[in-house]
């Protein structure tokens, strides 16, 4: 067993962890909570889909339907935190971050990767969120131009493993991933 006190060890442990959320369609980080902050200064959290996870840029990235409420509270304030529960690490793993949002032509390669089964998830009439007069009273369009990609860029990591004894560590980009320890 590697030194519970290493921190760079730590870090190490939360990244193969959200590596293999994007890899493995079993693993616990490949479904994170994103929570956002709507324009009325309420929180919002919801399930996506973590598509990409790079150490090397310090991001990850999810898809989202463009007329989602995530996109007005992203344009309003771009801050979100990502929030996994790894239960087979007994690890949480918090990703604060600042979102920019990609649409259009600049997401056109990435559409090209996105199975066909699983564009329906982004366009529908009436948008996401618009009161219906039935469960079914709406039509999923599989639309390009809905797509929409949200970069993630990393400001800051907090690990929390609940192993006995429990510990907890904050990474920020602006100390170069340093870390400390914190308590639990």
């Amino acid at each position: 067993m590697s030194d519970p006190n290493d921190l760079a060890a730590f870090l190490d442990l939360g990244w193969q962890r959200l590596t293999r959320g994007v890899a493995d369609r079993r693993a616990a980080a490949r479904h994170p909570v994103f929570a956002t902050v709507s324009p009325d200064g309420l929180p919002e959290a919801r399930t996506v889909v973590l598509r990409a996870a790079s150490r090397s840029t310090g991001s990850v990235e999810v898809h989202t339907d463009g007329g989602s409420d995530k996109i007005t509270s992203l344009r309003a304030n771009p801050h979100a935190q990502l929030m996994i529960w790894d239960e087979k690490a007994k690890l949480q793993i918090r990703l604060s971050t600042t979102v920019t949002v990609h649409q259009g032509p600049e997401v056109a390669d990435k559409w090209q990767t996105v199975p066909d089964g699983s564009r329906m998830a982004y366009g529908a009439s009436p948008k996401p969120g618009t009161p219906i007069p039935n469960a079914h009273a709406y039509e999923k369009l599989a639309s390009r131009d809905w797509f929409t990609v949200l970069s993630c860029r990393i400001d800051k990591i907090e690990l929390m493993q609940l192993v006995e004894p429990h510990r907890r560590a904050v990474f920020q980009a602006s100390d170069a991933w340093q870390g400390e320890w914190r308590v639990p």
